[in-house]
Protein backbone atom coordinates (compact mmCIF):
# COMPACT_ATOMS: atom_id res chain seq x y z
CA UNK A 1 0.00 0.00 0.00
CA UNK A 2 1.30 3.50 -0.82
CA UNK A 3 1.83 6.16 1.88
CA UNK A 4 -0.39 8.95 1.17
CA UNK A 5 0.97 12.37 0.63
CA UNK A 6 -0.81 13.64 3.90
CA UNK A 7 1.32 11.31 6.41
CA UNK A 8 3.88 14.17 5.74
CA UNK A 9 3.00 16.73 8.39
CA UNK A 10 3.27 19.57 5.99
CA UNK A 11 1.01 17.66 3.39
CA UNK A 12 -1.54 16.90 6.46
CA UNK A 13 -1.40 20.98 7.22
CA UNK A 14 -2.44 21.84 3.53
CA UNK A 15 -5.01 19.07 3.57
CA UNK A 16 -6.85 20.30 7.21
CA UNK A 17 -6.86 23.89 5.87
CA UNK A 18 -8.51 22.61 2.31
CA UNK A 19 -10.91 20.42 4.48
CA UNK A 20 -11.66 23.17 7.51
CA UNK A 21 -12.09 26.00 4.93
CA UNK A 22 -13.51 24.70 1.89
CA UNK A 23 -17.57 26.31 1.06
CA UNK A 24 -18.58 22.70 0.39
CA UNK A 25 -18.01 21.61 3.66
CA UNK A 26 -14.82 19.59 3.08
CA UNK A 27 -14.79 17.56 6.15
CA UNK A 28 -18.29 16.15 4.97
CA UNK A 29 -18.34 15.83 1.14
CA UNK A 30 -14.41 15.30 0.33
CA UNK A 31 -13.28 11.83 -0.38
CA UNK A 32 -9.57 12.89 0.77
CA UNK A 33 -11.40 13.23 4.39
CA UNK A 34 -12.54 9.41 4.63
CA UNK A 35 -8.78 8.40 3.39
CA UNK A 36 -7.67 10.65 5.62
CA UNK A 37 -9.88 9.02 8.68
CA UNK A 38 -9.14 5.49 7.47
CA UNK A 39 -5.35 6.45 7.54
CA UNK A 40 -6.00 7.55 11.10
CA UNK A 41 -7.42 4.40 12.00
CA UNK A 42 -4.94 2.74 10.96
CA UNK A 43 -2.30 4.64 12.12
CA UNK A 44 -3.33 4.49 16.00
CA UNK A 45 -4.62 0.55 15.60
CA UNK A 46 -1.78 -0.77 18.16
CA UNK A 47 -2.21 2.18 20.72
CA UNK A 48 -5.72 1.89 20.83
CA UNK A 49 -5.36 -2.22 21.39
CA UNK A 50 -2.99 -1.30 24.11
CA UNK A 51 -5.21 0.59 25.84
CA UNK A 52 -8.27 -2.19 25.39
CA UNK A 53 -9.77 0.06 22.87
CA UNK A 54 -10.84 -0.23 19.10
CA UNK A 55 -8.85 1.55 16.71
CA UNK A 56 -12.37 3.36 15.70
CA UNK A 57 -12.17 5.43 18.94
CA UNK A 58 -8.38 6.02 18.08
CA UNK A 59 -10.14 7.14 14.78
CA UNK A 60 -12.72 9.67 16.72
CA UNK A 61 -10.12 11.46 19.47
CA UNK A 62 -7.98 12.37 15.83
CA UNK A 63 -10.89 13.51 14.45
CA UNK A 64 -11.50 15.97 17.09
CA UNK A 65 -7.78 17.03 16.99
CA UNK A 66 -7.63 17.17 13.64
CA UNK A 67 -10.22 20.28 13.56
CA UNK A 68 -8.77 22.94 16.38
CA UNK A 69 -7.21 25.51 15.26
CA UNK A 70 -3.93 24.83 17.28
CA UNK A 71 -3.29 21.72 15.23
CA UNK A 72 -3.07 23.65 12.03
CA UNK A 73 -0.79 25.93 13.25
CA UNK A 74 1.54 23.28 15.50
CA UNK A 75 5.28 22.86 14.31
CA UNK A 76 4.36 19.30 13.41
CA UNK A 77 0.39 18.19 12.80
CA UNK A 78 1.00 14.77 12.86
CA UNK A 79 2.96 14.96 16.61
CA UNK A 80 0.42 16.82 18.12
CA UNK A 81 -2.45 14.52 16.78
CA UNK A 82 -0.67 11.48 18.13
CA UNK A 83 0.15 12.39 21.59
CA UNK A 84 -3.47 13.56 21.63
CA UNK A 85 -4.95 10.57 20.56
CA UNK A 86 -2.96 8.72 22.74
CA UNK A 87 -3.55 10.81 26.37
CA UNK A 88 -7.14 9.99 25.12
CA UNK A 89 -7.19 6.72 24.56
CA UNK A 90 -5.24 6.50 27.88
CA UNK A 91 -8.11 8.57 29.84
CA UNK A 92 -10.83 6.44 28.23
CA UNK A 93 -9.53 3.21 29.12
CA UNK A 94 -8.87 4.71 32.76
CA UNK A 95 -12.53 6.17 32.47
CA UNK A 96 -13.69 2.49 31.75
CA UNK A 97 -11.82 1.24 34.72
CA UNK A 98 -13.31 3.69 37.45
CA UNK A 99 -16.63 3.57 35.96
CA UNK A 100 -16.62 7.57 35.31
CA UNK A 101 -16.79 9.48 32.38
CA UNK A 102 -13.81 10.60 30.16
CA UNK A 103 -13.97 14.26 31.71
CA UNK A 104 -13.31 13.23 35.20
CA UNK A 105 -10.61 10.51 34.70
CA UNK A 106 -9.04 13.41 33.47
CA UNK A 107 -9.08 15.48 36.24
CA UNK A 108 -7.92 12.55 38.34
CA UNK A 109 -4.48 12.18 36.01
CA UNK A 110 -1.82 12.08 38.83
CA UNK A 111 -4.01 10.06 41.17
CA UNK A 112 -3.88 7.22 43.82
CA UNK A 113 -7.45 5.98 42.49
CA UNK A 114 -7.63 2.38 41.37
CA UNK A 115 -10.38 0.34 39.55
CA UNK A 116 -13.13 -0.89 41.60
CA UNK A 117 -13.22 -4.13 44.12
CA UNK A 118 -16.00 -6.13 45.55
CA UNK A 119 -15.62 -6.00 49.61
CA UNK A 120 -15.48 -9.39 48.98
CA UNK A 121 -12.47 -10.06 46.82
CA UNK A 122 -9.90 -8.81 50.41
CA UNK A 123 -10.20 -11.43 53.35
CA UNK A 124 -9.66 -8.90 55.88
CA UNK A 125 -12.47 -6.07 56.26
CA UNK A 126 -12.16 -2.95 54.41
CA UNK A 127 -11.59 -0.46 57.43
CA UNK A 128 -8.44 -2.26 58.22
CA UNK A 129 -6.61 -1.63 54.91
CA UNK A 130 -8.17 1.35 53.29
CA UNK A 131 -6.54 4.83 54.10
CA UNK A 132 -9.76 6.28 53.49
CA UNK A 133 -10.99 5.31 56.81
CA UNK A 134 -8.07 5.72 59.09
CA UNK A 135 -7.76 10.06 59.38
CA UNK A 136 -6.41 12.11 62.05
CA UNK A 137 -6.93 16.10 62.46
CA UNK A 138 -3.60 18.00 62.03
CA UNK A 139 -4.58 21.72 60.91
CA UNK A 140 -1.23 23.01 61.15
CA UNK A 141 -0.78 21.98 57.88
CA UNK A 142 -3.82 22.53 55.90
CA UNK A 143 -3.22 24.85 52.70
CA UNK A 144 -5.00 26.70 50.96
CA UNK A 145 -6.27 24.81 47.74
CA UNK A 146 -4.24 26.29 44.37
CA UNK A 147 -5.89 29.13 42.34
CA UNK A 148 -6.12 27.65 38.93
CA UNK A 149 -5.71 29.80 35.45
CA UNK A 150 -9.13 29.22 33.94
CA UNK A 151 -9.16 26.39 31.12
CA UNK A 152 -9.01 27.65 27.43
CA UNK A 153 -7.85 31.34 28.31
CA UNK A 154 -6.28 32.42 24.76
CA UNK A 155 -3.06 33.71 24.71
CA UNK A 156 -2.13 37.12 22.68
CA UNK A 157 -1.15 35.78 20.34
CA UNK A 158 -4.42 33.91 19.68
CA UNK A 159 -6.40 37.31 20.43
CA UNK A 160 -4.49 38.64 17.70
CA UNK A 161 -5.59 36.24 15.17
CA UNK A 162 -9.14 36.61 15.79
CA UNK A 163 -8.83 40.43 15.94
CA UNK A 164 -6.84 39.91 12.20
CA UNK A 165 -9.60 38.06 10.53
CA UNK A 166 -12.26 40.37 11.96
CA UNK A 167 -10.23 43.14 10.27
CA UNK A 168 -10.22 41.00 6.92
CA UNK A 169 -13.99 40.19 7.11
CA UNK A 170 -15.21 43.96 7.75
CA UNK A 171 -12.88 44.53 4.36
CA UNK A 172 -15.08 42.65 2.53
CA UNK A 173 -13.18 39.18 2.74
CA UNK A 174 -15.15 36.18 3.12
CA UNK A 175 -14.84 34.63 6.73
CA UNK A 176 -13.84 31.30 5.70
CA UNK A 177 -10.97 33.14 3.36
CA UNK A 178 -9.56 35.44 6.38
CA UNK A 179 -9.07 33.04 8.38
CA UNK A 180 -7.45 30.36 5.81
CA UNK A 181 -5.04 33.43 5.16
CA UNK A 182 -4.40 34.51 8.49
CA UNK A 183 -3.95 31.35 10.12
CA UNK A 184 -1.54 29.98 6.87
CA UNK A 185 0.87 33.17 7.40
CA UNK A 186 1.18 32.30 11.44
CA UNK A 187 1.60 29.05 11.38
CA UNK A 188 4.80 29.91 8.63
CA UNK A 189 5.95 32.58 11.33
CA UNK A 190 5.39 30.09 14.26
CA UNK A 191 7.84 27.92 12.45
CA UNK A 192 10.13 30.55 11.06
CA UNK A 193 10.31 32.45 14.51
CA UNK A 194 10.43 35.90 13.01
CA UNK A 195 8.76 38.03 10.45
CA UNK A 196 11.27 38.21 7.87
CA UNK A 197 12.24 34.47 7.37
CA UNK A 198 8.54 33.87 7.43
CA UNK A 199 8.48 36.87 4.75
CA UNK A 200 11.00 34.99 2.65
CA UNK A 201 9.20 31.36 2.31
CA UNK A 202 6.27 32.37 1.77
CA UNK A 203 6.54 35.26 -0.85
CA UNK A 204 7.43 32.53 -3.22
CA UNK A 205 5.04 29.77 -1.54
CA UNK A 206 2.30 28.61 -4.36
CA UNK A 207 -0.31 26.74 -2.04
CA UNK A 208 -1.38 29.75 -0.16
CA UNK A 209 -2.77 31.88 -2.93
CA UNK A 210 -3.54 28.58 -4.34
CA UNK A 211 -5.99 28.04 -1.81
CA UNK A 212 -7.41 31.48 -1.34
CA UNK A 213 -7.58 31.62 -5.27
CA UNK A 214 -5.62 34.99 -5.49
CA UNK A 215 -3.02 35.95 -7.57
CA UNK A 216 0.71 36.13 -6.84
CA UNK A 217 0.82 39.93 -6.73
CA UNK A 218 -2.15 40.01 -4.21
CA UNK A 219 -0.83 37.08 -2.45
CA UNK A 220 2.27 39.79 -1.79
CA UNK A 221 -0.25 42.19 -0.43
CA UNK A 222 -1.23 40.11 2.11
CA UNK A 223 2.01 38.93 3.58
CA UNK A 224 3.03 42.57 3.45
CA UNK A 225 -0.45 43.28 5.60
CA UNK A 226 0.33 40.42 7.80
CA UNK A 227 3.94 40.23 8.76
CA UNK A 228 4.81 43.75 7.50
CA UNK A 229 6.90 45.53 4.68
CA UNK A 230 10.47 44.07 5.03
CA UNK A 231 12.03 46.67 3.65
CA UNK A 232 15.17 48.74 5.92
CA UNK A 233 13.66 52.07 5.27
CA UNK A 234 10.55 50.82 6.65
CA UNK A 235 12.03 49.19 10.21
CA UNK A 236 10.80 51.78 12.53
CA UNK A 237 7.55 52.14 10.90
CA UNK A 238 3.94 50.65 11.80
CA UNK A 239 3.90 48.78 8.36
CA UNK A 240 6.83 46.99 8.89
CA UNK A 241 5.45 45.02 11.95
CA UNK A 242 2.21 44.20 10.02
CA UNK A 243 -1.22 43.47 11.35
CA UNK A 244 0.06 40.65 13.86
CA UNK A 245 2.85 42.29 15.27
CA UNK A 246 1.11 45.89 15.94
CA UNK A 247 -1.61 43.63 17.19
CA UNK A 248 0.59 42.07 19.77
CA UNK A 249 2.05 45.41 20.90
CA UNK A 250 -0.96 47.12 22.02
CA UNK A 251 -2.80 47.96 19.09
CA UNK A 252 -6.39 47.77 18.58
CA UNK A 253 -9.00 47.17 15.73
CA UNK A 254 -9.75 51.13 15.51
CA UNK A 255 -6.09 52.09 15.16
CA UNK A 256 -5.78 49.34 11.85
CA UNK A 257 -8.85 50.80 10.48
CA UNK A 258 -7.22 54.49 11.15
CA UNK A 259 -4.41 53.00 9.05
CA UNK A 260 -5.96 53.59 5.39
CA UNK A 261 -3.06 52.52 2.95
CA UNK A 262 -3.35 49.42 4.59
CA UNK A 263 -7.24 48.80 4.81
CA UNK A 264 -6.98 49.80 0.99
CA UNK A 265 -4.37 47.15 0.27
CA UNK A 266 -6.31 44.54 2.36
CA UNK A 267 -9.34 45.30 0.65
CA UNK A 268 -7.63 44.98 -2.64
CA UNK A 269 -6.60 41.67 -2.40
CA UNK A 270 -9.56 40.12 -1.24
CA UNK A 271 -10.38 37.13 -3.23
CA UNK A 272 -13.84 37.12 -5.62
CA UNK A 273 -15.52 34.12 -4.55
CA UNK A 274 -15.54 32.53 -1.36
CA UNK A 275 -12.31 30.09 -0.57
CA UNK A 276 -11.86 27.38 -3.12
CA UNK A 277 -12.05 23.34 -2.22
Amino acid sequence: MNTPVFANSEELRILLYDLTYSPGGGWRTDPRATHLMRFAMDKYAGLARKHGLEPGEAAVAAFDVMRMRSTRLADDPWAVITRAVELTLIYESRAAGLLCSTGQARKSAGSDFHDPQRFSDREVEIADYHPAFHRWDDLEHVEAPPQDNPDGEPTSALVALDVAVEFFIELGWQEAAARLAVEYIAARLMRCRDRASAYVSLRRDGTGPALLDIGHDAWLVVLRAVLGNQRRDREDTGAALGILGRLVTGECLEDLFSDQALADAVQGAAPAMTVSG
